[in-house]
């Protein structure tokens, strides 16, 4: 359990929030403390894993498509074994544990659209799992606010097995160039 935070802590967090790149001294001057107070308090926000400073990208400037996934899942054996299939692939920004007739959401991100079709299709989809018993699928046209997402980057493409155990060279929609394949491995032609 973390201890609870002050007025100072929620200024260092909102400043962070503005720009994760800010100074402390700049923080420092803002709260009114010394910068190696102010880094004291940083660095126990980090450490008590109240907040994670890195980069997010821009999914407007790079034309992204995202679209959210509702799913329900037959039991808590099924969800759970879909969360650890799917916990290191590139295209899920976010799994979302809910009650009611959906009981898990998924926001999902690709190129194109022909490459989102094919996410939500072909077997490295969350369709395609076992345990899904509903499955929706709404692209998303326009995101408010803030178009900065946390998605994963995988800078060298080494595997030619995708985290989810697909293998994108048997792919038809891959082979007809309908989708640019999975992010970390080396048949990727997308731009991330």
């Amino acid at each position: 359990m973390v201890d609870s935070i002050d007025e100072r802590d929620r200024l260092i967090i909102e400043e962070l929030q503005k720009n994760g790149r800010t100074t402390i001294s700049r923080i420092a001057k803002k709260i009114g403390l010394t910068s190696m107070g102010t880094k004291k308090r940083i660095d126990k926000l980090i450490g008590s894993e109240l907040i994670k400073v890195k980069a997010l990208v821009n999914v407007e400037k790079l034309e992204v498509k995202l679209a959210l996934i509702s799913m329900e899942l037959v039991s808590g054996e099924a969800m759970r074994e879909l969360l650890r299939k799917f916990e290191s692939c590139p295209r899920i920004i976010k799994f979302f544990v809910t009650t009611g007739a959906y009981n898990l959401f998924a926001l999902v991100w690709a190129e194109d659209f022909d490459t989102l079709e094919s996410i939500s299709l072909e077997s490295c989809s969350l369709r395609a799992q076992k345990g899904v018993r509903k499955f929706e699928f709404y692209p998303i046209m326009e995101v408010y606010y803030n178009p900065f997402m946390d998605l994963k980057v995988v800078a060298e493409k080494r595997e030619e097995i995708a985290p989810c155990g697909v293998y994108c060279g048997n792919c038809e929609r891959y082979k007809r160039e309908k989708c640019q394949g999975c992010p970390s491995t080396v048949f990727y032609r997308g731009m991330l």
